[in-house]
C-alpha cells in the first residue's frame, strides 16, 4: 500500500482498524453494562445498603471521575496520541472485577467505580476520536453513530448477560468472571493490534486558519460558554445522561420493588440500551438531514418514554417504554457528540470533544445525586418525573439556541476570529 493511500481518510480505506475500534468500544460497553443490572441489587441485597443516596454514590464517583478524565483524555490524545491513552484505559480496568468479587462493603464498590470512570473516559474517548480520524469528514456522523451503536449494544449485552448469570447462579462472583475475560481480551487487542491514528486528523486542517491551534484554556471556554451552539450541546449532553443514570440506579430498584424478577429487570434495562444500536442509522441520517432535527426529536422522545414508565404496570409495558426512551437516546446521543466534532478545528477537535464529554458525563454525577435525593425524600416515581421535565426543558434550549453544524449546509460559524499564540497548539497549554 502506498503512503498516499495509507494517509487517505475513509472508513473503507481503513476498514481493518475501524473494525477493531468497533470491537473495542463494544468491549467498553460490556464493561460498564456488567454493572448495570447486578450492582445496585448487590448493594441492597448482599451488602445491606438501605439508603438510595448511598447506592447512588457509586454512580456519583463514576460520573465525576469520568467527566474530569474525559477532559484530559482529549488533551492527552492530542499530545501523546490515541493508542497510549487507550492502553492506559484498559490497564486501569484490570482490578475492577477483583474489587467487585471481593468487596466487603459498599465503599469498595465506590472505589471500583472510580476505576471504571477512568477506564470509560480513556477508552471511549479514544475510540470515538480514532473513528473520526479514520473516517472522512462526510462520514463523521456515520462514524460516531457506529461507535455509539456498538458501545451501547455492549452495555445492553453486558446488562443482559450478567443478569442471566446472576439469576441462574448468584449476584457474585459469577457475573464478574465474565467481566474479567472482557477486560483482558480488550487490553491485549489494544496493545497488539491497534495502530495510531492522530496523524490522519492532521490531514484535514489548515494550520494557518484563524481558528487553528487554540490553547487548551481557550478550547475550554469556547466549548463551554463562548459559543451558544456548543453551550446548547453541552447542557443537553449533561441532562440526557440523567436518563442513563435513571436506568442504572433507579429503574432496577423501582422494578424490583414492583415485584419484577432480576432476570426480567435485566431485560428491561437491556432493551433500553439495545435501542442505542439504532445510532448506526441515526448518525448516518444526520449526515443527510443535519444534526438539529434528530437531537431535538430525541430529547423530547426520551423524556416522554421515561415519564410514561410511572403510568404503567407490567413487564411488557415497562419494556416498551424503556425502548421508547432508548430510541430517543439513539436519535440525540451520537448527533450531540458530532456537533463539537463539526465545530472544532481538527487541530483541537480531540480537546474540544473532551470538553463536551466532560460536561456530558458530569451529568452522571449530578443526575445520581438528584435522583437519589428524589428517591430518598419523595419516592421512586419522583425521580422519573424530574428526569422527564429536565429533558423537556433542555430540549427547548437546544431548539432555541443550537445552530446547524453540518459541514456542507450548516449555518454555524465560530463566534469570532480566535486570538492565539502562533505556535501553541491545544495540547501544549
Amino acid at each position: 500500500m502506498s503512503e498516499a493511500t495509507t494517509l487517505k481518510q475513509g472508513i473503507r480505506e481503513h476498514l481493518g482498524q475501524f473494525s477493531l475500534h468497533v470491537l473495542l468500544v463494544f468491549a467498553t460497553g460490556l464493561t460498564i453494562g456488567s454493572e448495570r443490572t447486578v450492582v445496585p441489587v448487590l448493594g441492597e441485597d448482599v451488602l445491606g445498603v438501605e439508603s438510595f443516596l448511598v447506592i447512588g454514590s457509586f454512580v456519583v464517583s463514576f460520573g465525576f471521575v469520568k467527566a474530569l478524565l474525559n477532559l484530559y483524555a482529549g488533551k492527552w490524545g492530542e499530545e501523546y496520541g490515541r493508542k497510549p491513552v487507550l492502553v492506559l484505559g484498559w490497564l486501569t480496568a484490570l482490578p475492577i472485577p477483583i474489587i467487585l468479587i471481593y468487596a466487603p462493603s459498599w465503599s469498595w464498590i465506590t472505589v471500583g467505580n472510580v476505576l471504571l470512570g477512568i477506564n470509560q473516559a480513556l477508552t471511549w474517548s479514544m475510540a470515538i476520536n480514532a473513528k473520526i480520524d479514520l473516517a472522512s469528514p462526510d462520514q463523521r456522523g456515520l462514524a460516531v453513530g457506529i461507535d455509539e451503536a456498538f458501545g451501547y449494544t455492549g452495555v445492553a449485552a453486558g446488562a443482559w448477560i450478567t443478569g442471566v448469570i446472576a439469576g441462574r447462579t448468584s449476584l457474585r462472583p459469577e457475573p464478574f468472571y465474565f467481566l474479567a475475560v472482557v477486560v483482558v481480551l480488550a487490553l491485549l487487542i489494544s496493545i497488539l493490534l491497534i495502530k495510531e491514528t492522530v496523524h490522519l486528523a492532521q490531514l484535514e486542517g489548515d494550520d494557518d486558519h484563524h481558528d487553528a491551534n487554540l490553547p487548551f484554556n481557550e478550547v475550554l471556554k469556547r466549548a463551554t460558554y463562548g459559543d451558544r451552539t456548543l453551550f446548547a450541546a453541552a447542557q443537553a449532553g449533561h441532562i440526557e445522561n440523567f436518563v442513563d443514570t435513571l436506568f442504572w440506579v433507579a429503574v432496577p430498584l423501582y422494578l424490583t420493588s414492583q415485584g419484577l424478577a432480576i432476570e426480567a429487570v435485566g431485560v428491561v434495562v437491556g432493551v433500553h440500551s439495545a435501542m442505542y444500536f439504532l445510532q448506526i442509522g441515526t448518525g448516518g441520517l444526520a449526515d443527510r438531514i443535519g444534526r438539529r432535527p434528530p437531537v431535538i426529536a430525541g430529547m423530547f422522545l426520551a423524556g416522554a418514554g421515561v415519564l410514561g414508565m410511572v403510568f404503567v404496570e407490567g413487564y411488557l409495558p415497562w419494556a416498551v417504554l424503556a425502548a421508547v426512551s432508548g430510541l430517543g437516546m439513539a436519535l440525540l446521543y451520537p448527533n450531540l457528540m458530532t456537533v463539537p466534532g463539526d465545530a472544532a478545528h481538527p487541530s483541537w477537535r480531540s480537546a474540544g470533544m473532551g470538553v463536551y464529554r466532560m460536561w456530558r458525563d458530569a451529568g452522571y454525577g449530578v443526575g445520581a445525586i438528584l435522583i437519589g435525593l428524589a428517591m430518598q425524600f419523595v419516592n421512586a416515581e419522583a425521580a422519573f418525573y424530574m428526569t422527564a421535565i429536565l429533558m423537556f426543558v433542555s430540549g427547548a434550549i437546544v431548539y432555541l439556541w443550537m445552530e446547524e453544524t453540518h459541514p456542507e449546509f450548516g449555518t454555524h460559524e465560530p463566534p469570532a476570529p480566535a486570538t492565539k499564540p502562533a505556535t501553541r497548539p491545544a495540547s501544549e497549554d
